[in-house]
C-alpha cells in the first residue's frame, strides 16, 4: 500500500486540493454575515459533498443543511446531519419511498412547484401526526423551476395545507444574480396573499453565493442557502463574491508537454476541470503565473496559453483555479485537505455521484 502523502510534492496528479484555512475562514465570514444581517444560514452541500465540512458549517452556527438530491441527503443523514432541506421536485414511487424513509430518521423538508408534485407527496405521506413540510418553489426571475405568479403560490400552498400528511412550510426561491430586490418584492406579495387567507408563512428561503454581496437586501427571506462560498472559484471571483486569496479549491496538475513557447499541456482535462465555464471565456487559470489561462480542454489534456517568456518546464507542478468548483468536486473520488504545503487529511467525496 502506497504511503499517504505528507506534502504537496508527494501528491500524484491530477488531484483536488482544499485549503482548510481558507475554507474555514469562508465558513466563519458568511456565518458572521448571516448573524449580523439576521437570517438563518442553511448551507448547500452540493459544493463540497463532504460530511466533514457540513459538520463544520453546523458547528459554526448553521440551522441545517441543503441537499439537492435524495442520495446526497442520505449520505449526510448517515453521517449524523439531522436537519436537511431538499429544494427539489421529488417524483416517482422509488424516490418517494426513500424520502419517506428519510423523514422517519431526520427533520426533513422539501419543495414543490406543481399540483403533480404535491399530489405525489400527499399519496406517500399520510401521517397527519408527523407531516412533511413542503415549501412552494417560486420563480422570481431566474427562469428555472418555480410557480410563475404570487397568486399561483397561494393556490399551491392551499393545496399543500389541505393534504393530511403534508404541512405548508413556506416559500423558497433561487433568485437571479443581482435581482434580490425583485425577488423580495415577489415573495412579499406572495406572503401577504397567504396571510390574508389565514396561511402562516413560517419560512422564506433564498440562496446563491453571488447574491450574498447584497447583504441586507434579502428581505423578506428568513434563511439563506449559499453553496459555493465555502470554496469559491474563478466565477465567484469574477462577480465579486470573494478574492483570489479566498479560493480554497484548486486542482494540482503536472505539465506534460511544452509544444510551443506560448502553450503548455497539463494532465488535467475535462475529466478533472469540467467544461462548465459559468459563461467565462476560459476553463481556469494558474494562480501565481500571470497570464497563464486554461484555454481549451480535451478529456485528459488541459491546454494552457502562456505569455512569451514564461518559464514553465515539462514536469512542473501547477495549481489550477477552476471556473466552477462544485462540478470539480463531483469529478474526484477523494480530496486532499491541505494547510500550507502540508497534507492534513485525505477524504472520500462521500456524496459524489449521488444524482438520484
Amino acid at each position: 500500500m502506497a504511503q499517504r502523502p505528507r506534502t504537496l510534492d508527494e501528491i500524484d496528479t491530477p488531484a483536488v486540493l482544499i485549503d482548510v484555512d481558507r475554507a474555514g475562514a469562508n465558513i466563519k465570514r458568511v456565518q458572521d454575515l448571516a448573524d449580523r444581517v439576521g437570517f438563518k444560514l442553511r448551507p448547500h452541500i452540493k459544493t463540497h459533498k463532504l460530511p466533514h465540512f457540513a459538520q463544520l458549517q453546523m458547528a459554526a452556527g448553521a440551522v441545517g443543511i441543503t441537499c439537492q438530491k435524495i442520495g446526497e441527503a442520505e449520505v449526510m443523514a448517515d453521517a449524523g446531519l439531522t436537519d436537511i432541506f431538499l429544494p427539489y421536485n421529488i417524483l416517482g414511487a422509488p424516490k418517494l419511498a426513500r424520502l419517506a424513509a428519510l423523514h422517519r430518521r431526520i427533520t426533513l423538508s422539501v419543495t414543490a412547484d406543481s399540483a403533480v408534485t404535491v399530489d405525489g407527496l400527499a399519496e406517500a405521506f399520510g401521517d397527519s401526526g408527523h407531516p412533511l413540510p413542503v415549501l412552494v418553489e417560486c420563480d422570481t426571475g431566474l427562469g428555472r423551476c418555480g410557480v410563475q405568479q404570487p397568486s399561483d403560490a397561494l393556490v399551491l400552498a392551499q393545496r399543500i395545507d389541505k393534504a393530511g400528511g403534508l404541512s405548508f412550510g413556506g416559500l423558497m426561491t433561487f433568485p437571479a444574480d443581482g435581482r434580490s430586490a425583485e425577488a423580495g418584492a415577489w415573495l412579499s406579495e406572495a406572503r401577504d396573499l397567504m396571510k390574508a387567507e389565514g396561511l402562516a408563512v413560517a419560512r422564506i428561503s433564498s440562496g446563491g453565493t453571488p447574491n450574498l454581496r447584497y447583504a441586507g437586501g434579502h428581505a423578506p427571506a428568513t434563511e439563506y442557502r449559499p453553496g459555493s462560498y465555502i470554496y469559491l472559484d474563478r466565477y465567484q471571483v469574477s462577480v465579486g463574491a470573494g478574492g483570489l486569496d479566498d479560493c480554497a479549491l484548486t486542482v494540482l496538475a503536472t505539465v506534460v508537454s511544452r509544444p510551443t513557447a506560448t502553450r503548455a499541456i497539463l494532465d488535467a482535462g475535462s475529466k478533472a476541470l469540467s467544461s462548465d465555464t459559468m459563461g467565462l471565456s476560459e476553463f481556469g487559470e494558474l494562480p501565481g503565473i500571470p497570464g497563464a489561462l486554461v484555454a481549451r480542454l480535451s478529456e485528459e489534456h488541459g491546454i494552457v496559453t502562456l505569455p512569451e517568456g514564461t518559464t514553465l518546464p515539462i514536469g512542473a507542478r501547477v495549481r489550477v483555479l477552476p471556473d466552477h468548483a462544485c462540478v470539480v468536486s463531483n469529478l474526484f473520488d477523494h480530496v486532499h485537505l491541505i494547510s500550507g504545503d502540508r497534507v492534513v487529511d485525505i477524504l472520500p467525496v462521500a456524496a459524489r455521484g449521488r444524482l438520484g
